[in-house]
């Protein structure tokens, strides 16, 4: 494997707030990974370090084109991601970042954060940065701090963002509010049983790629794209005023990469012309305020005995029916508040 010269060599990990972003500014990927870990982190104070590094990176970022990635388990998303990404950097000599989200249990919180080791050509190339992250049991299957990592990725001028997710059957509204555009990968040929969560995931998807078109799944994978083609005529327009796109290729051989790419630099084109592009970042931006909040004060309930102490006789009062959720989560609320 190829030795990135952007690594800082320094071994001592108490770097302060300065260094930080002089070293994210600078592309050392080394600092940007302890960035990211600190934003990752349930500690309260590295929470809060990492949280000021991103503020002041923050007017740094945006310069990219965001690429949320999903699909059906064993539809290739690594395989492509490594094929797409690797093009990227061959066509446009421009840095490609990869935040992979592995599925932690639920049981233990453990995750295999194996995606380095299934994109070995990539995680070689100087100009990528591959970063994976344990979902955590977050709906979406993006990591809590999935969208503070792609703005650091951006300070450090990544111009291109994948985010990988743990697959469909989650949630995905939390990728799609954290990317400009979203791509679906499909297997020709998987059968009716996947119907079910197809079409809500499809009426979000900007382009949806059937994956793994090559031998004898050639012909199959086309008559999938038919099918795919006039299910979508079936949705209403999308506010972006683009039509979704229904491609074949295949990241073994390379068929079709070259498509995507221009698929979507077509889509980034025509959204940033009629101002869709500026507006869903901007709805992006007030979601995440949103949503920050909310975790703001889960975490301060959390880390407060009292309330801790509260919570608990709230949550035995709505399993013995005694209060309904909604009322016993206002009671909360109004502790909190001191009203």
């Amino acid at each position: 494997m190829a030795i990135n010269p952007n690594i800082n060599p320094r071994k001592n990990n108490d770097y302060s707030i300065d260094e930080y972003v002089s070293g994210i500014l600078n592309g050392d990927i080394s600092i940007l990974s302890k960035a990211i870990t600190l934003i990752e982190s349930s500690n309260t104070e590295k929470l809060r370090k990492g949280q000021a590094i991103l503020n002041r990176c923050i007017k740094h970022s945006g310069n990219s084109i965001r690429i949320g990635l999903t699909g059906v388990p064993g539809v290739g998303k690594s395989t492509f991601t490594e094929a797409f990404g690797t093009y990227i950097i061959e066509k446009t000599n421009k840095k490609v970042a990869v935040l992979a989200i592995d599925p932690s249990s639920k049981k233990h919180g453990g995750s295999i954060l194996g995606d380095k080791t299934r994109m070995l050509t990539l995680a070689g190339n100087p100009k990528a940065f591959i970063r994976p992250s344990p979902s955590a049991g977050t709906l979406g299957g993006v990591a809590r701090a999935t969208r503070e990592s792609i703005l650091l990725c951006e300070a450090a001028g990544y111009e291109y963002i994948i985010v990988e997710t743990v697959g469909v059957g989650q949630s995905e509204t939390e990728v799609k509010e954290m990317t400009d555009f979203f791509l679906l990968l499909m297997l020709a040929g998987a059968g009716d049983e996947l119907q079910g969560i197809k079409r809500g995931i499809m009426e979000m998807a900007d382009a949806i790629v059937i994956n793994k078109a090559d031998g004898d799944n050639l012909a199959k994978a086309k008559l999938a794209k038919k099918e795919y083609q006039t299910a979508l005529h079936l949705f209403p327009a999308p506010a972006s005023g683009w039509t979704p796109k229904v491609e074949i290729c295949s990241a073994l051989t390379g068929l079709n990469i070259d498509l995507i790419f221009n698929m979507i630099h077509d889509f980034a084109t025509l959204t940033k012309a009629n101002g869709y592009f500026e507006q869903q970042r901007r709805e992006q931006l007030i979601y995440w305020f949103h949503q920050s909040l909310q975790q703001i004060i889960q975490d301060y309930i959390k880390h407060n005995a009292a309330l801790q102490d509260f919570t608990k006789q709230q949550e035995k009062a709505v399993l013995n029916g005694d209060k309904t959720p909604f009322v016993a989560a206002s009671e909360i609320i109004e502790k909190l508040t001191g009203k």
